[in-house]
């Protein structure tokens, strides 16, 4: 059945306006981003053959194209505003941190942190910067190494705080083995580069681990 034979009040788009998007499952979310389905399923189905077949959302915003342009009905078009969705999800969280003070706010930095950091199969080191009300000035990649290590270098890590005049700074790395706890070498690096920056007045507020779809914070712990 075509979605629009359903009744309205059943329809996803008319759901959301009248109930908010938090009320829609995955399905429902994506069939309204999808737009319009194939021959056989209507979107809302399409949407779910989507989500089981990728085992959930995931997998799927993280399919290369070549994978992605498999599948009935998705191709350049719906590819690419996927990503672009993506991206703008990754800068309203960060323009957010920008406004708001980041350490006051640890989830909504984890879930910044996420969005950078999930995907990624090598470990990547990256320095938040903020302003001396915690507000996010920038936020750097500094260190890419193998998918078991990060080469990271304490002299660096403080030259690029005193470039940003930096007031704070929270440390994030990620796992892409799944495990968030913290290595030996993870927590040894961390009081190293924690000392490096006290030198130079500059506080350590976190060190955040993302790994998939978890995360680990050192301060949390009691780590710093």
């Amino acid at each position: 059945m075509k979605i629009m034979e359903w009744p309205q009040a059943e329809r996803p788009r008319e759901r959301l306006m009248t109930r908010g998007a938090a009320h829609l499952s995955d399905a429902e979310l994506l069939a309204i981003f999808l737009r319009t389905g194939t021959r056989k399923l209507n979107v809302v189905d399409l949407a779910r053959y989507l989500l089981h077949d990728f085992q959930g959302l995931k997998a799927l915003l993280e399919a290369d194209f070549s994978t992605f342009k498999r599948y009935p009905g998705l191709g350049t078009a719906k590819f690419c505003q996927l990503q672009a969705a993506l991206e703008l999800s990754k800068r309203y969280l960060q323009q957010s941190l920008e406004l708001e003070q980041a350490f006051t706010n640890p989830e909504q930095v984890k879930l910044y942190l996420k969005s950078l950091l999930s995907q990624q199969k090598r470990e990547q080191f990256c320095l938040l910067l903020l302003n001396s009300q915690h507000q996010l000035r920038a936020t750097e990649v500094l260190f890419q190494g193998t998918i078991n290590s990060a080469e990271v270098h304490p002299r660096i890590v403080v030259e690029k705080a005193l470039a940003y005049q930096a007031a704070a700074v929270i440390f994030a790395h990620n796992h892409p083995s799944g495990e968030p706890k913290p290595s030996e070498a993870d927590i040894s690096l961390t009081q190293q580069l924690k000392k490096a920056l006290k030198l130079v007045d500059i506080r350590t507020l976190d060190h955040i681990i993302v790994a998939q779809s978890k995360t680990y914070s050192f301060a949390e712990h009691g780590l710093l």
